[in-house]
């Protein structure tokens, strides 16, 4: 595939009036420290007719004015905090033309080359753009939108009201308005801070390590270690697993109990082992007050279900599914408190806290984590011409981590997911996945002669 042309341009948001926040320097959240320190790329695909460069452009920078941060650069405060600043210097915007047709290009759905932006290195994080988009213009008229945002301005939530506010600017033009998103202020610590509740300082943070410290059980590989996978499910798939749960129960918590059985079959783990997953729960409506639905920014905490690999695979969906429906009750209002608490105290005492999420290179096995952007169905990004056909997530950087998304619309109440595993992992993955046979998961995995890889 050859690109004809390309251009990059820096775009900043546009607004009547300046932002309340214009030129200040935020300190990031505890929710946003706790976060991926790391660029976020997902891919949308769109067939022709497609809105044109020009309109998207103009539309993106009416678009940041309800959330200026996006065209703001993270930056480290004269405490040595790390902070939004609100200076407008502009969003990446490339745009290139291709010589192929993008079905040429998508044979297998997943090849996602050049798609988006080069992402900077961990070490180029700060001053970088925390946006970046590229738009590819491919021979027949099709648009891919390939956008990279950073974890810690904006979460899966977020991210996916900005796009919708995108959307909504190039349908309608010179008349959209829009009012800004809650930010900062709505996850802020309560000012009667309180011992925390919970145990916190080994959850969603660790003690940060000096230089030369070893950081225990984590493993680092190179990222060409761990290969991506799409794993698509048909509406017909999820229902069956449904059944199987023997009570009411989520796509969500289905596919998950699903997806952790045939990991972990896969893993070759042995039956005494435990296994976790790390479940990314929104707290927007669990707070106490819940916050506005709207707020933007990162309000997500974590769930830990956790059984040993023997009770994963020997049991039922519907135990399974209730290991992991109890998990995430257990993120409420005083977990949440507790929390906040937790970082307000660690500030005040001048402790350094390093977020227990993992980075590039990771190897989670026996562990999991997964999010889930499967809302995107309900409420699509269009910009005129109907939702995209196509939503990819590249790339994904850390081994076990999962994400649930809408399949295309012609695949109703299908649902794909993107899965990173280990290489010596992910051909025994693929020969079980669609299998809902529980017993033989179990005796298979038992007789199996091979070492685990829980530790490469």
């Amino acid at each position: 595939m050859k690109m004809t042309s390309s251009t990059t341009t820096m775009l900043k948001a546009v607004s009547s009036s300046p932002h309340p926040l214009a030129g200040e320097m935020v300190p990031l959240t505890l929710f946003d420290r706790a976060a991926f320190d790391l660029f976020v790329p997902v891919v949308l695909v769109y067939p022709a007719p497609t809105p044109s460069n020009e309109a998207l452009k103009e539309a993106l920078r009416r678009a940041l004015a309800p959330c200026p941060q996006l065209a703001g650069r993270l930056a480290v405060d004269e405490r040595g905090m790390r902070c939004i600043h609100f200076n407008n210097e502009g969003v990446l915007v490339q745009e290139a033309s291709m010589s192929a047709d993008l079905a040429d290009v998508l044979l297998d759905g997943t090849n996602t080359d050049g798609m988006y932006p080069t992402l900077p290195l961990p070490e180029e994080n700060i001053g970088a753009a925390l946006l970046q988009i590229k738009l590819s213009r491919y021979k027949c008229g099709g648009l891919v939108m390939g956008i990279a945002l950073h974890h810690q301005a904006a979460d899966a939530h977020s991210t996916h009201a900005f796009l919708r506010t995108w959307a909504s600017a190039v349908r309608q033009g010179r008349d959209f308005t829009a009012d800004p998103f809650p930010f900062v202020a709505a996850a802020a610590v309560h000012p009667d801070v309180r011992t925390p509740v919970f145990d916190h300082g080994s959850t969603e943070f660790k003690r940060a390590k000096g230089d030369g410290e070893d950081d225990g059980d984590t493993v680092i590989v190179p990222t060409c270690n761990i290969k991506n996978l799409t794993v698509s499910f048909t509406a017909e798939f999820i229902a069956e697993l449904k059944a199987r749960v023997g009570a009411p129960c989520t796509t969500f918590q289905c596919l998950l109990a699903h997806m952790w059985k045939k990991t972990t079959q896969a893993r070759g783990l042995k039956p005494e082992e435990f296994t976790q997953v790390r479940v990314a729960v929104n707290c927007r409506g669990r707070a106490e007050p819940p916050v506005p639905p709207d707020f933007f920014g990162n309000m997500v905490l974590w769930a830990f279900p956790r059984l040993q690999v023997r009770d994963v695979l020997g049991s039922t969906y519907g135990r399974v599914v209730g290991a992991i429906r109890a998990a995430v009750a257990r993120v409420y209002g005083e977990y949440i408190r507790s929390f906040l608490d937790f970082g307000a105290l660690a500030d005040a005492h001048g402790l350094e806290l390093a977020a227990t999420a993992p980075a590039a290179g990771t190897m989670c096995c026996p562990d999991l984590e997964v999010d889930s952007w499967l809302g995107f169905r309900d409420y699509p990004i269009d910009f005129g011409w109907g939702p995209p056909s196509g939503l990819l997530l590249p790339d994904i950087p850390v081994e076990g981590l999962m994400v649930f998304v809408p399949s295309s619309p012609m695949a109703k109440g299908g649902v794909d997911v993107f899965i990173a595993l280990a290489e010596d992992h992910v051909t025994a993955f693929q020969q079980r996945c669609y299998s809902m046979d529980t017993h033989d998961a179990y005796k298979q995995t038992s007789h199996d002669n091979g070492p685990s890889t829980s530790r490469l």
